[in-house]
């Protein structure tokens, strides 16, 4: 069982202690982690509401089960033979999958229900032209997945659809996955969003996937409150308000608590940024054609990723993307987080060019070369974003490269121009999304037989000035959210004029390398200034996505 998580082995450790059970077989030690660790019981899931309650509670929370437990899981009901038309070897792995699936499904659980609701007769089921094979009429009005649809469509995980009975169903708890007035569409998402963020607030004992889950709800909520189209009412902006500063307030004693923890943990998930690299090399490792290409959009915040990946998906409809999220690394700085994530480990090893990227090139190489590739089996790529793609055209068509890092600056070169605020950014993220040049460089990748995966080095929030550290030539770098010194006493006769900003330790930095952060949503800028900057341990800031990014098959 060394593919659980360390989480995992924590309860099959209790579960082994409760229940006692000897000395089991291969597959009754599997049934008996599935059982106990994970809650799945597949001899009791006969019914398509079990089958569907166990996938929802599973894929909601995004849980992460190994792969010979979920084959076992297969078989079961395999042998059972109550799910014979269903897709279960794609749909119990895959979460990308299982909700594609779903929302295939639910126009037609729609017209079933508005035929009902005319004629008191559900009609039988007609064939439909689904990418997922299976039946086409599912129980979501069972109690059991009810309970979970309204999440589903207020967190973006299912989209709510137009239908011609829509005035009379949107009467009904199907509204919710009814598209009728925009408005109020996106001002029913905004308050579930709210609801939701508010009683599901994380706290010091939390997990770090957890947190992902979280941050990935939040940063739904962010786009919507931040979509140009329209105004978020006076009472939702003040409750959005109050609930970010709660999530600031938890969330700094967390990674006071846990953060350290997090730089050794096994690089499969990925749970920080330099563990991305040594991810990417189980793939290229497994077989010599896999290639792999790493497109870090420096600056990109999970809620810009959300802006962009609905402008991509509106380019390209056969696009499937696989989310995650990784933590940057604190302070959220390009030339910490980026090169901590090009090198594949934490910047203390790279002390002599934490103030620069310029060693960027050299570390990715350098890593890739202790794999066991070549130097002509790896390139490396900035200053991308906008113009033509003929230097990443030139890389991807030499015959030997297998691995490519690319860095996208646009959105850090409009972040660091910005001066109208989070929503001003949204909007120009969005126009430069809507443009062709991030569709047209995921298609080069993909048509040259790259896994494509995107991240980012750090996000942004917009803070207010709490006013400008006077420290003459003593910080190593001065920036908007993070001030840097080379010892303690420097920083602490600046963070006695600034007593809310975090004394961050050096956690995976040099030593001499010592981080003053800027309190809260505020930044070392003059009072009356506002800004879109990066730097702190905001959620915005350090909890960014990782994405990868594929194509159907049509």
């Amino acid at each position: 069982m060394t593919a659980l998580d360390r989480g995992d082995l924590d309860a099959l450790y209790e579960a082994q202690k409760r229940h006692a059970p000897g000395v089991l077989g291969d597959n009754a030690t599997k049934e008996f982690v599935l059982r106990h660790v994970f809650e799945i019981a597949p001899e009791l899931i006969r019914k398509p509401s079990d089958l569907l309650r166990a996938l929802l509670r599973r894929h909601y929370r995004e849980q992460r089960i190994p792969a010979l437990l979920d084959e076992r899981f297969v078989q079961v009901l395999r042998q059972q033979g109550d799910f014979e038309e269903w897709p279960l070897e794609t749909i119990i792995p895959d979460r990308e999958a299982f909700f594609a699936f779903l929302q295939e499904r639910w126009p037609v659980f729609l017209n079933q229900s508005a035929i009902q609701d005319a004629t008191g007769v559900r009609e039988d089921e007609k064939p439909y032209g689904f990418e997922y094979p299976g039946p086409s009429d599912l129980p979501f009005d069972h109690d059991d997945i009810r309970v979970y649809i309204d999440n589903l469509f207020v967190e973006g995980l299912l989209e709510a659809v137009p239908h011609d009975w829509a005035e009379s169903l949107s009467k009904t708890w199907l509204a919710i996955g009814i598209r009728t007035d925009q408005q109020a569409d996106r001002a029913r998402r905004v308050e579930g969003l709210l609801d939701n963020l508010s009683a599901d607030i994380p706290n010091e004992d939390t997990r770090h996937d957890d947190w992902f889950h979280f941050a990935k709800t939040w940063a739904e909520l962010v786009a919507l409150a931040l979509d140009s189209n329209a105004v978020l009412p006076e009472p939702a902006r003040q409750k959005m308000e109050a609930l970010q500063a709660q999530i600031d307030a938890v969330l700094v004693p967390w990674l006071t608590k846990r953060y350290a923890g997090l730089v050794n943990l096994p690089p499969a998930p990925p749970v920080m940024l330099h563990h991305i690299p040594r991810f990417l090399s189980r793939h290229i490792n497994d077989a010599k054609q896999h290639k792999a290409a790493f497109v870090l959009v420096d600056g990109l915040a999970m809620d810009q990723w959300i802006v962009i990946r609905k402008e991509i998906a509106r380019q390209r409809a056969n696009y499937r993307f696989r989310e995650n999220a990784v933590f940057a690394w604190i302070p959220t700085i390009t030339s910490v987080s980026r090169q901590a994530a090009f090198a594949g480990k934490p910047p203390i090893y790279f002390p002599n060019s934490i103030h620069t990227t310029d060693k960027e090139p050299a570390l990715w190489t350098q890593f890739w070369v202790d794999q066991g590739l070549t130097k002509q089996e790896v390139a490396y790529a900035k200053g991308l974003g906008n113009g033509t793609l003929e230097n990443v055209e030139e890389i991807v068509a030499r015959p030997k490269m297998r691995v490519v890092g690319l860095v996208v600056d646009k959105v850090d070169k409009i972040m660091h121009g910005m001066e109208l605020g989070a929503a001003g950014m949204h909007n120009q993220v969005r126009q430069w999304a809507a443009g062709p040049f991030l569709a047209q460089l995921f298609d080069l990748l993909l048509e040259n037989g790259f896994r494509v995966y995107l991240s980012s080095d750090h996000g942004n929030i917009e803070a207010s000035g709490c006013g400008r550290p006077v420290e003459g030539a003593v910080a190593d770098l001065r920036g908007e959210r993070a001030r840097i010194y080379p010892d303690s006493l420097l920083r602490g006769q600046v963070k006695e004029r600034f007593p809310n900003a975090l004394e961050w330790p050096p956690i995976g930095l040099p030593e001499e390398y010592l981080p003053l952060l800027a309190p809260a949503r505020s930044a070392f800028v003059r009072k009356a200034e506002s800004l879109v900057g990066h730097g702190g341990a905001s959620l915005e800031e350090l909890i960014v996505p990782l994405v990868q990014i594929e194509r159907r098959d049509t």
